[in-house]
């Protein structure tokens, strides 16, 4: 592994435009239950998934409904106000701070990435503490609207101050397109990248799987050799992208212990530069 992890730093600092991939295993030493794992939410309980598929729908059905069934019930992530980053959100804020990852593409919706520092980041499936309006993509912070007081005086659901749309919770929910804009700028950052960082993530869920995929069809230029784009796994797990041969290594363990040290191995090679 330490070979793999000194790799990892080496291709970091050779490279031009890294970006980093995360998904829920990123999370998980936060406290935060991943959905697909051993122990994962939908692992444990498939009722719990086959339901999540009805929400979107629900939503376009009777947004009062959906709004009082959110308000309602408990999340399945439990309360991610209270929780905290952990060592790999640190690791990659710490990249991004000494420039080397030029962005994060996340499929997480708790907002530890923000809070450890991160500053470009795109949250392919939206953000929990914002809301979005369907109609003119709008966003706001959940704080900005009573949601509790709506409810209580029949006022839901919340109305977009933009456009007097309806709003819905930021984040993407199965069966509902990925916003324009995300997937815009995804693209963008796919496109230019030279490294692709991958963590946390069993790289199942469509679109944001792809991505991987497209990066590596990619044909770059670097020190006048064609070349594709260099796809680092850190993984607890194999996963489809190891098994095609998408990612050219896998580094396998909890990100929370492998992150933080590339981040010093990396720290290490640039001072010999």
């Amino acid at each position: 592994m330490e070979e793999l992890i000194e790799k990892a730093a080496r291709d970091l600092v050779k490279s031009d435009y890294a970006i980093a991939l995360t998904g829920a295993g990123v999370s998980t030493e936060s406290g935060i239950p991943d959905f697909r794992g051993p122990s994962g939410i939908w692992t444990r309980n498939p009722e719990a998934e086959r339901k999540a598929y009805q929400t979107y729908y629900k939503f376009l059905a009777n947004p009062k409904k959906y709004w009082e069934e959110r308000l309602s019930t408990p999340s399945l992530l439990g309360d991610l106000a209270k929780m905290k980053p952990n060592p790999s959100h640190y690791a990659l804020a710490e990249l991004e701070k000494i420039g080397i990852i030029k962005c994060v593409i996340t499929q997480n919706i708790d907002n530890l990435h923000q809070k450890a520092g991160s500053r470009n980041v795109i949250e392919y499936h939206g953000n929990a503490f914002k809301l979005r309006c369907l109609n003119c993509g709008g966003r706001f912070n959940s704080e900005e609207f009573d949601l509790e007081k709506l409810r209580i005086e029949g006022n839901l659901p919340p109305i977009c101050p933009i456009c007097g749309g309806i709003l819905k919770s930021d984040v993407v929910h199965f069966m509902e397109p990925i916003p324009k804009d995300v997937v815009k700028q995804s693209l963008e950052e796919v496109s230019k990248c030279d490294l692709m960082l991958i963590c946390g993530t069993s790289a199942v869920v469509y679109p944001f799987a792809e991505l991987p995929r497209i990066a590596k069809r990619r044909i770059i230029r670097k020190e006048d050799k064609l070349v594709s784009v260099i796809i680092i796994e850190v993984n607890a797990e194999p996963t489809p992208l190891t098994e095609e041969g998408i990612s050219d290594y896998l580094i396998q363990g909890k990100t929370g212990q492998i992150l933080p040290k590339i981040v010093e191995e990396v720290k290490n090679l640039k001072n010999k530069i």
